[in-house]
């Protein structure tokens, strides 16, 4: 079925503007740029320029300014890797982190394709109970089973997650986990080695020198407001991924220690406020070994594509707003500096140092209690350090959302900079084509000067956008629909 083309509010304004462009001198090449931008939603105006100059006379070989686009600025993707604020930028981050996870996996991208054979698996941390809430559980024959509140929920009811009782429920603990979530990861990856080093009965040093343990792992949001981690564990040799691990690395050494080096990993938390905490993983662990190749979830496609789906997404699954509730002038503080010198009530959001009143945000209760937890404990001095009013969006978590160790595999940064050089290169054979080759003397010098000036596009550009936007997500349907049918077919 074809999609339907949602245009934005048409206002007489995008009107005029839309027809504006379209009687401009160059209403193709504001056409081309915004094309190029391939959905964009939030695209970087830039104004500046760029010169590549002979580093010995100081020739210049090839230039470029904003001046000479239709509209005076440059238009550059946004980036972000949120699916709900820029699915075309999130696209390309997932695709990068996918490639990311599968070279450490089977190989490529200067990975040694020999990384196949290395021991490695799939392990899933979770988040322990803050109190009890309602679950969609079935039994190992895939019959629903009810409730703690005696009812037979459906994988989609909206009260999943939530508290069977609000008021016990331990909001303060649930924050404090998931701001504390990435340390506690640490300390997992520093307990699994020292239980390897007694699984084997050798000292840490001795394991340390002989074997090096590579993760990559994302985090992913349960609907009850709390992460949990899903990591890729492989072993390597001393030098990484191409050199193999001993004969007595094995997946079963991984299979026994994880579950205990998760049960170790422990952190206690002291403040007056809140009293003394200690947190830890949840007690449902799950560690699999990853396939080369088959059917199910546990193979190295489905891994990387696993991993890859959720590290573009981010709170907004449990139903929180995807965006800081920071008040931009006073910097959530509540108060700004006056002339004088005296701190005056911030008139933007009234002293409460939030952009939109938590009260009036759209989300479930479950959530809005999350987020005013956050909030509160953020402006406490004993845990001002965590920052959990600039992360109460995040429901308190403040940790990136996908990692890896330093030799598990290549880099996005080097996934950025093969897919750059290729762009250049294309360009360089449209410039030889046109009759402008680049000189055989190599450039090393190149001067820039850009300037932000701001986000978004004009009124009628936005329809423009919208067109791409929807042009290219007919595109997609057409081949998907046409590898479904050749599937079906085979």
């Amino acid at each position: 079925m074809a999609r339907a083309l949602r245009l934005p509010h048409v206002s007489s304004l995008a009107v005029r503007d839309l027809i504006d462009l379209a009687n401009g001198d160059d209403f193709d090449g504001v056409t081309a740029q915004i094309r190029n931008l391939r959905g964009c939603t939030s695209p970087v105006n830039l104004t500046g320029f760029t010169e590549a100059r002979h580093a010995t006379t100081g020739e210049r070989l090839r230039s470029y300014s904003s001046s000479q686009e239709p509209t005076g600025r440059l238009l550059t993707p946004c980036g972000n890797r949120r699916s709900t604020r820029c699915p075309a930028c999130s696209r390309l981050y997932a695709a990068d982190t996918y490639h990311l996870i599968r070279a450490g996996l089977s190989g490529g991208k200067n990975v040694a394709e020999t990384v196949r054979s290395h021991p490695r698996v799939f392990v899933t941390l979770t988040a322990p109970s803050f109190g009890r809430v309602h679950n969609h559980r079935t039994t190992p024959t895939g019959t629903p089973r009810r409730c703690a509140c005696g009812t037979h929920h459906q994988e989609d009811a909206p009260e999943l997650g939530t508290p069977l009782n609000p008021k016990t429920y331990d909001y303060t603990g649930a924050v404090l986990w998931n701001a504390h979530a990435g340390e506690l990861w640490g300390r997992f990856t520093t307990y699994l080695r020292r239980e390897l080093a007694v699984h084997f009965g050798v000292t840490q040093k001795a394991f340390n020198d002989s074997v090096r343990l590579s993760f990559a792992k994302v985090a992913e949001y349960q609907k009850r407001g709390l992460v949990h981690f899903h990591a890729v564990v492989r072993f390597d040799g001393p030098d990484g991924h191409t050199t193999p691990p001993p004969a007595w690395a094995t997946v079963d050494a991984l299979k026994t220690t994880v579950p205990v080096a998760s049960r170790r990993a422990r952190l206690t938390l002291s403040t007056d406020a809140t009293g003394e905490r200690e947190l830890a993983w949840g007690r449902k662990i799950d560690v699999r070994e990853i396939k080369a190749q088959g059917d199910g979830k546990d193979t190295e496609q489905a891994v990387a594509s696993y991993v890859a789906k959720y590290a573009t997404k981010s709170a907004e699954g449990t139903g929180t707003v995807d965006r800081t509730l920071i008040c931009r002038p006073c910097a959530g503080r509540g108060h700004v500096k006056a002339p004088d010198g005296f701190f005056d009530q911030c008139e933007s959001c009234e002293g409460t140092g939030q952009s939109e009143p938590i009260k009036n945000l759209s989300v479930h209760r479950h959530v809005r209690q999350i987020i005013r937890t956050a909030w509160n404990l953020g402006h406490l001095p004993e845990l001002a350090h965590l920052k959990l009013w600039k992360w109460a969006h995040m429901l308190g978590f403040r940790g990136h959302f996908s990692s890896k160790s330093r030799a598990y595999s290549t880099t996005l940064g080097a996934l950025r900079d093969v897919r750059r050089a290729w762009r250049i290169a294309q360009a360089e054979r449209v410039r030889t084509r046109a009759g402008h080759p680049t000189p055989a003397e190599e450039i090393t010098l190149v001067v820039s000067h850009w300037s932000y000036i701001g986000s978004g596009y004009r009124p009628g550009e936005e329809f423009l956008a919208a067109q791409t936007r929807h042009e290219i997500a007919l595109a997609r349907d057409h081949a998907e629909r046409i590898k479904t049918e050749g599937e079906d077919h085979l």
